[in-house]
């Protein structure tokens, strides 16, 4: 059996032994599927990281991790800028300047989304009690965490993301490829 993709298509073949072919359309993710997806990342990624921050301050062991709803809209539109330019600077830029310019973006979506926020009485953090806060928006305290946060995202969040597909033929817990293709024990072709 061998595995041939045809990317021009974006259909996958899987040749079996005998000679039946097996084909399968894959498309690419959606806009909003990928912001859904990087929505649910950020919006866990707060809940962990509240968890966390309140187990080291005050060694709270129920791990209590707190977000917004607010912060789901934050996250998923911040990470599909973050893909955009990660898409644009890639072949242009070393990753730490990247994840440099994702960090001064993160602070300044932090700050934006939580003015417009604050003018509604909605904004989910304060961060005056900090030393280096602005307006109680955004603090520096905070750059290595979020420097840290943009370096998974690309790395990890954003690259696999992308190379995720939909499978129009797929059934639930029906895959469209055997599950010896799954399991790595195919040969990759290229079709001309």
């Amino acid at each position: 059996m061998e595995l041939n993709l045809d990317r021009k298509r974006k259909k996958v073949f899987v040749q079996f032994q005998d000679g039946r072919r097996m084909m399968g359309a894959v498309e690419p993710l959606s806009a909003l599927s990928r912001w859904y997806l990087y929505a649910i990342h950020g919006y866990f990624c707060e809940v962990m990281f509240t968890a966390a921050w309140e187990f080291v301050v005050n060694f709270n062991w129920k791990f209590p991790g707190v977000t917004s709803v607010w912060a789901l809209f934050i996250y998923g539109t911040s990470i599909m800028v973050v893909e955009r330019m990660y898409l644009y600077l890639k072949d242009r830029c070393p990753s730490v300047v990247r994840c440099i310019i994702y960090t001064l973006w993160t602070y300044v979506w932090e700050f934006s989304t939580g003015l417009i926020l604050r003018q509604f009485n909605a904004c989910p953090w304060d961060y005056s009690q900090f030393d280096y806060d602005f307006m109680g928006l955004v603090t520096l305290e905070y750059a290595v965490p979020w420097f840290c946060a943009s370096f998974i995202v690309e790395k990890l969040v954003i690259r696999n993301t992308l190379r995720l597909r939909f499978d129009e033929n797929g059934e639930p817990r029906t895959p469209t490829i055997s599950p010896p293709t799954l399991w790595g024990h195919l040969k990759l072709r290229k079709v001309e």
